[in-house]
């Protein structure tokens, strides 16, 4: 009983904790959709702090990993496969992305974006 008890908690844990990552936050696109930054801004920024950037993709790094730059430097940011909608991502594209400021203790700060568009 206790065998079936465990095992049906830890995977109703399982099941929320990850519905719960996979989900975009309305609020945090509501914050982002209003903080229009720069990428030097961005670097300086709290973490989780929603963010709208407009650049270009200068690298393909490894991955889902891309370097993103403006007219005040360059960021890491980490593209999912599924927000491109249809097209591929690649170096020289012009971008807005719609996403989270994601601080690190040992790497250097980058963006989790959540929305992504080409721009002309």
């Amino acid at each position: 009983m206790k065998k079936i008890l465990f095992t049906t908690l830890t995977g109703l844990v399982l099941l929320t904790s990850s519905t719960a990552f996979a989900r975009t936050d309305p609020a945090l696109l509501n914050q982002a959709a209003k903080n229009v930054v720069t990428v030097s801004k961005a670097k300086t920024l709290a973490d989780e702090t929603g963010v709208t950037l407009t650049g270009t993709i200068v690298k393909h790094i490894a991955g889902d990993h891309y370097e993103f730059k403006d007219k005040t430097g360059s960021i890491v940011i980490d593209v999912d496969d599924d927000l491109a909608n249809g097209w591929q991502l690649k170096v020289g594209d012009k971008v807005r992305i719609v996403g989270e400021v994601d601080t690190h203790r040992v790497k250097p700060t980058e963006i989790e974006v959540l929305q992504i568009v080409r721009v002309k």
